[in-house]
């Protein structure tokens, strides 16, 4: 699965590196460990990435607000109407800052990839239970299986 990023080469190199140091790449090699890579995002992204939140804004659906993640979210659950700041954007909600430059840019351009990124956004500020929905669509998407609970 590749995915085209608004970054720069170094950035990307730079964090490849941070990925092996941390053991969510394979020692060697520019290939993602699965199960590292998913205990990272259920137990650690929001905490590493916490969410800054600002005023209401137009932007691109993130978190809960993302038109594919809404319809999956119990309905007893308060709404997560959150987007990232973005002139011209469709939907409106409190701002979030995106977790890097370019992200509205690369979200606009692969679908798939503005859904994991939404994921990811509903893991640092959803409840439980969003996060629970969040981490099952990641799951699914990234390595092909649910999550074994």
């Amino acid at each position: 699965m590749a995915f085209i990023m608004a970054t720069s080469t170094s950035a990307v190199h730079r964090a490849v590196a941070r990925l092996h140091h941390a053991g969510i790449c394979l020692p060697g090699k520019r290939t993602i460990h699965a199960p590292a890579l998913m205990e990272f995002l259920q137990y650690g992204v929001r905490y590493v990435f916490p969410a800054i939140q600002g005023p209401e804004r137009a932007g691109l659906p993130t978190a809960g607000n993302h038109p594919e993640l809404l319809p999956l979210l119990p309905a007893g659950e308060p709404p997560c109407h959150f987007v990232w700041p973005m002139e011209g954007g469709g939907s409106r909600g409190e701002s979030l800052v995106p977790l890097f430059n370019g992200l509205c840019k690369v979200a606009q351009r692969d679908a798939r990839l503005h859904k994991l990124l939404a994921c990811v956004d509903l893991l640092r500020v959803g409840s439980p239970t969003q996060r629970a929905v969040a981490f099952h669509v990641l799951s699914t998407e990234l390595t092909g299986a649910a999550p074994v609970t």
